[in-house]
């Protein structure tokens, strides 16, 4: 018998093209040696074209997975994803402080790709008040960073201002992902690093792809295995930030729209 390795939960969405939510991140899991566990927030239609069809779970199912999970397993680290609406962010939130869920990433999934909606407006603010403060490091993209920070991102001072004011309400580390500023050397500084008030650009190989579905999710899933391997956050942002410029490097092309980055990249290098 073998002792329980690292154990990571994702309380997130389905997505039944498995290239984003639940599916990508226990792919990331098991491609970083951490168990994977799960609760299910929405079960999505989806595939390579966009979300046909998504139907949220009812709160007090989601804090039950959570709490069946966290008191028998355990949890070395968590990370949120698609939540859905107010009830469910609140019973996440009651959750993470019940069962002292902790470290905590919180990858806040408003919009999928393909422009549908995944997070009613009424969850914004239960969003920012309620889940951002338990966060050990939060995730956004420019368009999440904005709608949370409430204000407009438009250039490399306009996301640090926001990434300050994210870190403001009170998570330790945060990521804002998307600003494309690329250099003459083939770097892209797209990722925005703030800790203890002191922003930083993290630079990787820019690499030119339209298959980019399940990024964001396997970035917050890396950095969220990482913290369950006993990483410092800042450094798990970095670590997380190169483990996906490699996936998106080897992303598959699948079906007629954008492919699905591929979290198993470095097994499939080694054959």
């Amino acid at each position: 018998m073998t002792s329980r390795p690292p154990s990571a939960l994702t309380i997130a969405g389905s997505d039944s093209g498995g290239g984003a939510g639940v599916a990508a991140d226990l792919k990331t899991f098991e491609a970083h040696g951490v168990w994977g566990s799960l609760a299910v927030t929405a079960v999505t239609a989806q595939n390579t074209l966009g979300v046909h069809a998504a139907e949220t779970l009812s709160p007090e199912l989601v804090r039950v997975q959570i709490g069946a999970v966290a008191s028998d397993i355990g949890v070395d680290a968590a990370k949120t994803g698609m939540l859905g609406t107010a009830g469910v962010v609140e019973a996440v939130a009651d959750a993470v402080r019940d069962f002292g869920v902790r470290p905590l990433v919180v990858d806040p999934v408003m919009v999928s790709t393909a422009g549908s909606r995944l997070l009613g407006p009424d969850a914004i603010d239960v969003l920012r008040q309620r889940l951002l403060p338990l966060a050990a490091v939060v995730t956004p993209n420019l368009a999440e960073a904005a709608v949370l920070a409430g204000r407009e991102i438009g250039d490399r001072d306009s996301m640090a201002d926001a990434a300050l004011a994210l870190a403001d309400l009170g998570s330790g580390v945060v990521l804002v992902t998307g600003g494309h500023l690329d250099d003459d050397a083939g770097t892209a500084a797209d990722c925005l690093l703030v800790q203890g008030g002191r922003p930083e650009w993290i630079e990787a190989p820019r690499v030119d792809s339209p298959h980019t579905h399940g990024s964001g999710c396997v970035l917050s899933a890396a950095i969220c295995a990482e913290l369950a391997r006993g990483m410092e956050p800042a450094d798990a942002c970095v670590a997380a930030k190169h483990f996906v410029t490699s996936a998106i490097g080897a992303a598959l092309a699948l079906g007629a729209g954008p492919g699905a980055v591929d979290p198993g990249w470095e097994r499939r290098a080694r054959g």
